[in-house]
């Protein structure tokens, strides 16, 4: 057996030691929390690992991540901070110019995302305005592009790519000149990735898990599909050495427990959900509301599944005993879900569907009462608290598409309180995968009232990430003797015990509760920065020398 001692840290553990300042880990699993002096007298042989004053935490999940599309954000044209229509066609000039030698037949795509019309409100006549198929035309001529609209729901597209999508005019959601959505969107996005070599697609999710490293993540919740990854794309994962580990869902809907088991065998996929769309997106207007959107009184949205849909696979998966989930946003949409869980409920009962776990995927549209269903149900909320931090603010995008509904979004208190397990996430490239930030925007949302503690914001990035995969051993996410070595060190500025009400806080405080101190997160701190990452003991990341 081979045993390491982390010492002379601060290790994020149990009320039983909220002090430590050691942890032992034999073989991939910690073995021992608590001081340094009693930590090398239990292990005199063990390999010592100087922790300099850092912070050892459990390593973060992120329950919901786009692979590919990260990486080629991160490697390629990233258009997150255009902040004008001129600004975005001059940025896809400078990429186009900059890259020529890289596909010198001119027979790729040039793949950009993260354009937000929504946040051009004050560049002036035009600038607010999405890029046109001309405009695009203009800059990059017979070249086939795809700029993603940030919530990758919608697309701008050059005309030598819509031509090679036979029928697009014929599908819903087609515009000549404006950005594609809904189905026309689906179809240019699929022509767009075959053009993605298998090599470049190889390099992008590498960068991909390699940045989710050494931002403190030690697994995440791929979110594939066939309208979103394909299935080449998705199947390359399972193929794919990388320490960072993997969760994969398909979203494809079923209608039987055996075509359940049959999409699980063909694929692969450790679940089918997901990113299963119920509906789309507030940004591209097409999640499903209830009321019409404020900025377009005529559109409700898209229904991409119908309740008889969402009401056969849930029953199909929970008859087969898989996880499911759906991707779920709008209202109209939540109350779907909502009445189709309720039914199997009546008939399977509650105890078949919380064995499955069933996930909502975003989940920011919930009403009080289906709150309450959802945790009696043993359902898993995977949410993006960063979506607020980046569109709750006063004039962004939700009050622009909602109005004063917009307050009631993201409201993560209220799904706590009703028991629903939260898992937080990025939804990257969408937001920055970046698990701090996470927890911050968590406990200090636009709307206080929707706040929950940083603690249990913490829970939601950590424990919560491993039972919306499933895990619920009571150890994965925590770092106590019999728990998964997953972890990550931290240089940080302050320790402090924070809660979300101040009643809460003052008995949180007291020494005597025992509740081991977080960084603090409170707006316009300092966040913590990532020194080290490891799974099951084996460092996946270091940023210094060991």
């Amino acid at each position: 057996m081979t045993t390491q001692l982390l010492l002379g840290g601060i290790v994020y553990s149990s009320p039983a030691v909220p002090d430590a300042t050691a942890l032992a880990i034999t073989d991939g699993i910690v073995v021992w929390v608590g001081s340094d002096d009693v930590g090398r007298a239990l292990h005199p042989d063990a390999e010592v690992i100087d922790l300099r004053g850092r912070f050892v935490s459990p390593g973060f999940v992120d329950s919901h991540v786009h692979l590919t599309d990260t990486g080629l954000a991160l490697g390629g044209l990233d258009l997150s901070a255009v902040r004008s229509r001129t600004e975005c066609l001059r940025e896809l000039a400078t990429y186009l110019a900059a890259h020529a030698e890289d596909d010198p037949t001119g027979d790729g795509v040039i793949w950009g995302m993260g354009w937000d019309a929504s946040a051009w409100v004050d560049a002036g006549p035009g600038e607010d305005e999405a890029p046109t198929t001309a405009d695009l035309d203009a800059v990059v001529g017979p070249r086939a592009v795809y700029l993603a609209r940030i919530d990758e729901h919608s697309a701008a597209a050059s005309s030598a790519l819509r031509e090679r999508v036979p029928g697009l005019s014929d599908e819903n959601g087609y515009d000549p000149q404006a950005p594609l959505v809904a189905e026309a969107h689906h179809r240019v996005r699929g022509v767009a990735r075959a053009l993605i070599t298998p090599e470049e697609r190889r390099r992008a999710q590498l960068r991909a898990l390699d940045h989710a490293a050494a931002h403190g993540i030690v697994a995440v919740h791929e979110n594939g599909g066939p309208d979103i990854s394909g299935i080449d794309d998705f199947r390359s994962l399972a193929d794919l050495e990388h320490g960072v580990l993997v969760r994969r869902y398909w979203g494809q809907a079923v209608t039987t427990a055996d075509e359940a088991r049959a999409v699980i065998a063909e694929t692969g996929a450790h679940a089918i959900g997901g990113d299963l769309f119920v509906d789309g997106a507030l940004g591209s207007q097409t999640a499903l509301l209830v009321e019409p959107y404020t900025d377009a009184p005529d559109t409700r949205g898209v229904a991409y599944l119908s309740l008889d849909q969402v009401r056969a696979h849930l029953r199909a998966t929970t008859e087969a005993g898989i996880q499911a989930g759906f991707h779920v946003i709008g209202d109209r949409a939540a109350a779907m879900v909502a009445t189709a869980m309720a039914e199997i409920a009546d008939d399977l009962g509650t105890p078949a569907l919380a064995d499955c776990v069933h996930r909502l995927e975003h989940a920011e549209m919930v009403t009080a009462e289906q709150a309450e269903l959802f945790g009696r149900c043993g359902a898993v909320a995977s949410m993006q608290p960063l979506f607020d931090a980046a569109w709750g603010g006063p004039g962004q995008l939700y009050e622009q598409r909602l109005g004063d509904r917009a307050a009631t979004l993201n409201n993560f208190a209220a799904l706590a309180k009703a028991g629903v397990t939260l898992a937080f996430s990025s939804d990257a490239p969408v937001c920055p995968i970046d698990p701090w930030s996470t927890v911050r925007a968590a406990a200090h949302p636009h709307n206080a009232a929707n706040a929950i503690s940083p603690r249990a914001a913490f829970a939601a990035a950590t424990r919560g990430g491993w039972r919306a995969g499933g895990v619920n051993d009571g150890l994965s996410g925590t770092l106590v003797p019999g728990a998964p070595a997953h972890y990550a060190v931290w240089e940080i500025d302050e320790l402090v015990v924070a809660a979300a009400t101040e009643g809460v806080q003052r008995w949180s405080t007291d020494p005597r509760s025992r509740v081991p101190a977080l960084p603090d997160v409170a707006p316009g701190t300092r966040l913590p920065q990532c020194v080290m990452t490891a799974v099951a003991g084996e460092v996946i990341y270091a940023r210094d020398e060991r």
